[in-house]
């Protein structure tokens, strides 16, 4: 499927400075390769380094290394040119979107981690080769009519997931799901550059300022340290670290062995030195800068500050010490503050995730910084099972404190999850407020925003 460059859409539009969205990590191309480059300061034998490893994320497996279970055969079929993956898991050979599973109680796989299925572990695969897969999961979409302040009607829709046996029996064991999708990755080296004490001065797990956002670090397991530390990648921040973000990536989604997560011989389908020269690829991946301001983008960042929504999506980040200087002390503009927050319970998964709580998501960066490249021909809002909707406190888009949900409503064997926090629901909320405040005549929906 041929990638697609989707338009701008950035959180509020950029201040002064806030263009080279990477710092000294900035290309200038924002063009369909916008996310193809390697870091503009990396050396000759750096980037030759960087070449070296895409080699593994880009090649397409095959047996005996590939499976035999997988959700797909390449990591960047997942992640086309780099960028996000499209909502997409059935049939076909291979799936860019995965599903996350665990039990409600039990023994742990690793200290504080989610409590692997017997027989699935924490990931179905969809996928085999030379057997059949784990599970057979079909795809369906939830059309829904949502009207803002405005009297503006839109359409949003809801994935609804049915997970069954190969067979078409019923999963045989109740299980929490949580249904993920691909996310970017360029200026992922840079997010790993910013220190673990910027995420603990940032968290408030309880309030303390009163500006009604809890921000909460996931504490999660670090699979080569041995030791329990902040998490930052993944949709629930479950991951410290790029080389097991990529580790793990390999193993589960791809079913390659390796130096983190080998199989019971001690054996690795992926060498040691693939598995690092891939953690640096991906480390090494710049960030375009941001597009030119207009007077339409300077009103949607006045409309993004008195929102508040620099409270979770914060503008700017400086990387502390990294083992690549080039991350290194970098001022960049990533709109995430890489902590958790409560969400709501329309885009709960009801699945905790080490000390993440089912109706809490890391913030994700906006829109990509700046550019977003999707597989998706036609992008559109998705929640965990009812419209999107404009910020308030039920909704959950400031992540104000309340009692958390305890179940998702579905039935067994069905669910309905974000692919992520959709950056449409937030330019809808602020053209629809914007035109609201503008043009008060026009206001005729009775719902409050």
């Amino acid at each position: 499927m041929a990638a697609g460059l989707c338009g701008l859409w950035a959180c509020g539009d950029n201040l002064p400075g806030e263009d080279r969205q990477g710092g000294d990590a900035t290309v200038d191309d924002r063009t369909a390769d916008a996310f193809s480059h390697p870091l503009p300061t990396l050396d000759a034998a750096e980037q030759e380094r960087h070449r070296f490893g895409k080699s593994p994320v880009a090649f397409m497996w095959a047996p005996p290394q590939l499976g035999p279970l997988f959700n797909h055969s390449s990591c960047l079929a997942c992640h086309l040119g780099d960028g996000r993956g499209a909502s997409q898991i059935g049939p076909g050979f291979g799936s860019q979107a995965l599903i996350r599973v665990s039990l409600a109680a039990g023994t742990p796989a690793v200290p504080g981690g989610p409590v692997p299925v017997p027989g699935f572990g924490t990931q179905l695969q969809d996928h085999a080769v030379g057997q059949l897969p784990e599970v057979v999961a079909r795809l369906t979409w939830v059309e829904m009519e949502e009207r803002y302040g405005d009297g503006e009607l839109v359409m949003l829709r809801s994935p609804r997931l049915t997970v069954t046996l190969p067979s078409g029996e019923a999963l045989p064991i109740a299980m929490q799901m949580s249904y993920r999708q691909g996310p970017p990755l360029i200026g992922l080296g840079l997010l790993e550059a910013v220190p673990d004490d910027e995420l603990y001065a940032r968290a408030d797990p309880d309030d303390a300022d009163g500006d009604g956002i809890s921000g909460r670090v996931n504490l999660i397991w670090d699979a080569a340290a041995r030791t329990t530390r902040p998490g930052r990648f993944g949709h629930k921040a479950s991951v410290a670290t790029l080389r097991e973000q990529t580790a793990g990536a390999f193993a589960n989604d791809i079913g390659l062995t390796n130096e983190l997560f080998p199989d019971e011989t001690g054996e690795k389908d992926v060498s040691d030195v693939q598995l690092a020269d891939s953690a640096y690829f991906i480390s090494t991946i710049a960030v375009p800068r941001a597009a030119g301001r207009s007077p339409a983008a300077w009103r949607g960042r006045d409309l993004f500050d008195r929102f508040g929504c620099a409270g979770c999506h914060t503008p700017t980040l400086v990387t502390g010490a990294h083992e690549l200087p080039q991350l290194a002390g970098q001022t960049i503009h990533p709109y995430t503050d890489l902590l958790l927050h409560d969400v709501g319970d329309l885009l709960t998964d009801a699945r905790p995730d080490f000390t993440a709580l089912g109706v809490e998501w890391r913030t994700p960066r906006c829109g990509a910084w700046g550019w977003r490249r999707s597989s998706t021909p036609t992008p559109r809002s998705c929640t965990t099972g009812a419209p999107a909707r404009s910020p308030r406190p039920s909704s959950g888009m400031a992540a104000r404190r309340r009692p958390r949900a305890s179940g998702s409503g579905r039935r067994p064997g069905e669910i309905g999850a974000p692919c992520s926090h959709s950056s449409r629901r937030c330019d809808r909320t602020i053209a629809a407020a914007w035109r609201t405040r503008t043009s008060p005549s026009r206001r005729t929906a009775s719902r409050r925003p």
